[in-house]
């Protein structure tokens, strides 16, 4: 079974500088430690940023909200970087690809992975 928890948000205007990208990517980093990781996507339409990352159980989601420098992560993002943020936590009922010059073939688990 595959989860996806899907961060929408809209940043400040601190959280669009060096400090907030230097820890996104410590995030990214430490949440590839995790165990029951399995990958994360990300992109930007105009204000609003997406993060999707995906995980192999709701164990796996809820230890990696626990963890402390996470948690340390989630409260500058509180006070300082987001106007506003929304979090789901969603089952993947399916998951399926297309990649030109291929068939259209159901994706693995491993095709969530941050590549």
């Amino acid at each position: 079974m595959t989860y996806a928890v899907i961060f929408t948000a809209t940043p400040t205007a601190a959280g669009k500088g060096d400090q907030y990208s230097r820890t996104a990517e410590r995030m990214r980093q430490l949440a590839e430690q995790q165990p029951g990781y399995i990958g994360m996507e990300s992109a930007c339409e105009g204000e609003t940023e997406i993060t999707i990352s995906y995980w192999q159980s709701l164990d796996a989601i809820k230890n990696w909200k626990a963890n402390s420098e996470h948690m340390e992560a989630q409260q500058l993002g509180r006070e300082r970087w987001y106007e506003r943020y929304k979090v789901e936590v969603v089952k993947v009922e399916r998951c399926y690809e297309f990649a030109s010059g291929h068939e259209p073939r159901a994706a693995s688990k491993s095709s969530h992975s941050s590549s």
